[in-house]
């Protein structure tokens, strides 16, 4: 197991995300507790030292997951994460009884790493009110020792996350973010990156795989990838696109079954970033897979120029395209319920106006209406 340094402490450079543990009948809130016991004693075992769970995963199974399999170990000999559930906006006024709970719920008198769960448009102004007392009580749990490091997850666009330093930045130690080769350009991820450089802030990556969208790929996407390294598997490429990067501390995989856990392991095993001309093959490839997958939208403006009821066409479509590219998920849905309700996707009349200037000749009227079936807004 690859080792990262962090501060005084090593951790192991794959990290047990404990969003996808296996369940039963497909009932995402039904932990098959065998199963994961089985994953967790492997992943322990086989050198990695940090697990990473949260308020809301497995509809609040996970932390007890956690803790009911992790407490057999030594609790120095491990690092344990979770977070303060923001991404409902409801739980604002709760931080004292929600981060009461989350230490019962993991049989633990402390946390490693917690973190502000999911910075975006839709909670930062909650994030960021002192009436809540959110970032007062952790820094007080901070120093009481019952948060060792404090740092934050975010999906959120980089000026949302600039918004979130401006207020708390000196006080982050670590920042987690979504983080691979498909998202490098498609969700600003190297931008989110480099602000994280520029503040020195370690990263921590979550969806390494797109949810295990990377796992796989094309006939012609594999042909290209095994003609630079033959050897490599294709979700190995998505970590080495990580190893490359040198602001990755730590790398959170939400591992289904034991198979992938053990060729996860057995990735990183060694350290095998890509050269500069295989990083750049990689990204290549990203791009137009998304280019030949989504709307051929540029951003150039001329439609929201002409259109009566002034939705924001060109954001919209790149939401859109994330949801059709991906198949699905939370991000564009999540994005647009932050919107004002007159900039949503229903609020499209249909007139065509905006189709007329659109140099892409972009049917932009039926993808409002395919938008908001899909997400329901």
């Amino acid at each position: 197991m690859i080792y990262r340094q962090f501060q005084d402490i090593k951790l192991s450079g794959l990290g047990l995300g404990m969003m996808r543990l296996p369940v039963i009948d497909g009932d995402d809130a039904r932990v098959d507790e065998a199963a994961s016991a089985e994953m967790i004693d492997y992943a322990y075992k086989n050198g990695i030292n940090y697990f990473d769970t949260a308020w809301g995963y497995h509809n609040g199974n996970s932390e007890i997951t956690a803790g009911k399999f992790l407490s057999k170990y030594p609790r120095e000999s491990y690092y344990l994460a979770t977070k303060f559930p923001g991404y409902d906006n409801s739980n604002m006024p709760k931080v004292k009884e929600i981060f009461e709970e989350q230490l019962k719920k993991c049989r633990t008198e402390y946390f490693d790493f917690y973190l502000f769960h999911n910075v975006y448009e839709g909670n930062i102004d909650d994030y960021l009110n002192p009436e809540f007392g959110i970032f007062d009580y952790l820094m007080e749990q901070k120093k009481n020792g019952r948060i060792r490091h404090l740092g934050f997850s975010a999906h959120g666009s980089a000026e949302v996350i600039k918004r979130f330093l401006a207020a708390y930045g000196e006080h982050m130690e670590f920042c987690q973010l979504q983080l691979n080769y498909m998202d490098w350009h498609f969700q600003e991820a190297e931008a989110k990156y480099h602000l994280m450089k520029e503040h020195g802030i370690p990263v921590w990556v979550m969806e390494p795989l797109r949810g295990g969208k990377l796992a796989a790929a094309s006939e012609m996407k594999e042909k290209a990838l095994r003609e630079m390294r033959p050897d490599e598997t294709i979700p190995a490429w998505a970590f080495r696109f990580l190893q490359s990067l040198s602001e990755v501390t730590m790398v959170l995989s939400g591992m289904s079954n034991m198979d992938q856990l053990k060729a996860n392991i057995e990735t990183y095993a060694e350290d095998k970033p890509l050269s500069k001309t295989e990083f750049d093959k990689l990204i290549e490839i990203a791009d137009e897979e998304i280019k030949q997958g989504g709307l051929p939208c540029t951003a150039c403006h001329y439609c929201t120029a002409h259109c009566p009821k002034e939705l924001p066409i060109p954001e919209l479509i790149a939401l859109y395209n994330e949801h059709k590219i991906t198949g699905g998920g939370f991000i564009a849905p999540m994005a647009v319920g932050s919107m004002k309700p007159e900039k949503r996707p229903a609020n499209c009349i249909g007139c065509r106006s905006c189709e007329q200037v659109c140099p892409q000749q972009i049917k932009i009227s039926e993808m409002m209406t395919d938008f908001t079936a899909m997400i329901g807004m």
